[in-house]
């Protein structure tokens, strides 16, 4: 096994040796998901994003690529695609970093600390300029329409027992209008 291929399979293990949820893709270990949680004590502390990772032939030389696979409202993160634009992955990447640096450093750095100088989303950016207030406001927002367990497919058993009631809820609801109707 080469060089670059033992260190992303020994970077690999160590971030599935964390607390992260890591789920490869294909059963390799170039590519897979992260369960990421927003960091605590900032505007993105209620939210759980599912990243995707994709590591290069060449890492550890060569950065990852990091994206959000569920929706967030940040400057520097495209609400479309959930690429992240991020120096220290982009452009500054050095074989001294792995990936639990990325979850453990970079991205909770990038969403307490976004700049709006370098958007990527730039409705986000000018909305965090001009009214700071309203941009916290609609980042809760995204947090709690696109960024809860259920939103990165979080098996039924992660989902809290009053949410599985609300759902058993609803079935109930529709059953008894079926049962409602006399035969035919």
């Amino acid at each position: 096994m080469s060089s670059p291929s033992k260190r992303r399979d020994m970077d690999v293990m160590k971030l599935m040796m964390t607390d992260y949820k890591v789920e490869t893709i294909n059963d390799g270990m170039q590519e897979f998901f992260v369960e990421f949680h927003g960091p605590k004590d900032s505007i993105y502390q209620e939210g759980v994003w599912k990243i995707r990772v994709e590591l290069p032939d060449g890492y550890p030389y060569k950065s990852p690529s990091i994206g959000f696979v569920n929706k967030i409202y940040h400057p520097n993160v495209d609400e479309l695609s959930g690429a992240v634009c991020l120096d220290v992955i982009n452009q500054t990447w050095s074989p001294m970093f792995d990936l639990v640096n990325v979850f453990e450093v970079f991205l909770p750095q990038l969403l307490i600390y976004p700049n709006a100088a370098d958007p990527l989303n730039s409705d986000a950016a000018a909305l965090m300029m001009q009214d700071r207030t309203a941009y916290e406001q609609k980042v809760k927002e995204y947090c709690e329409k696109y960024a809860k367990p259920e939103d990165i497919g979080a098996s039924k058993e992660e989902v809290s027992s009053d949410e599985e009631l609300s759902e058993d809820d609803d079935y109930a609801s529709s059953d008894d209008d079926i049962a409602g109707k006399p035969d035919l």
